[in-house]
């Protein structure tokens, strides 16, 4: 049996999930920004309770690896991290936009058709977003990229086969690619820790653990800190 502590704070949501066996049996989440610090050890520690287990009854913790908020990233690898230490436990890392998409592929309230390509996007600041492109079968067929949103973007995808946007990023990316008759946006999308739940338990069955001590975040491009409002 694997009990898979999994946590998700890449995006504006904060999540957190217990999977057994692959299987989720508890979950919380809050979707609201600069939330993550004082929500996620509480939401751990009930989900933890609530299965009336212990931390030392955890076999391994899973963590959204990025691309994505900066400070959200920190915050739930460090916990991560944190909790790896202390347990002694294995960490498992997915990347945010893979489980992103396997989270639209085996959504029963989302119907993919087969011919359709997926493109998870998340708000990188302006009109700039984090993106890949996957196929219905959840395989990754465009590399994640920092790109800035512009009317010529997947213009080669789009004039083939429909594209599925959806994320924050996309939230905003609308307005521009929206007129194509083959770009096709999800709304109401919001990331969650459950969907890391198949990969957390393929890579804990394969045993493909992360080095704990020098695993950093995926942070895709170099930070770059905005000036404080007066």
């Amino acid at each position: 049996m694997s009990v898979i502590l999994q946590i998700e704070t890449a995006t504006t949501s904060c999540s957190v999930a217990l999977a057994v066996d692959g299987k989720v049996v508890a979950f919380k989440q809050i979707n609201e920004r600069n939330i993550h610090a004082e929500v996620i050890t509480l939401f751990i520690d009930e989900l933890v309770t609530s299965a009336n287990l212990t931390y030392a009854g955890l076999d391994a913790i899973a963590v959204s690896s990025g691309p994505g908020s900066y400070t959200g990233l920190r915050i739930g690898i460090s916990t991560a991290k944190g909790l790896c230490f202390a347990l002694d436990k294995p960490l498992i890392a997915i990347e945010t936009l893979e489980a992103m998409a396997y989270g639209v592929i085996h959504n029963d309230d989302f119907t993919v058709n087969q011919n359709t390509l997926l493109c998870p996007m998340i708000d990188a600041r302006r009109m700039e977003v984090y993106c890949a492109l996957f196929d219905a079968a959840g395989q990754k067929v465009r590399p994640t990229s920092a790109d800035i949103i512009d009317e010529q973007s997947f213009a080669d995808e789009l004039n083939k086969q429909q594209i599925l946007f959806f994320g924050d990023g996309a939230d905003k990316c609308e307005a521009i690619l929206g007129n194509n008759p083959n770009a096709k946006f999800l709304s109401g999308f919001v990331n969650s820790a459950t969907f890391l739940t198949q990969k957390a338990a393929d890579k804990f069955g394969k045993k493909e653990f992360e080095d704990v001590a020098y695993f950093e975040p995926y942070y895709l491009k170099d930070f770059i800190a905005g000036k404080k409002a007066l």
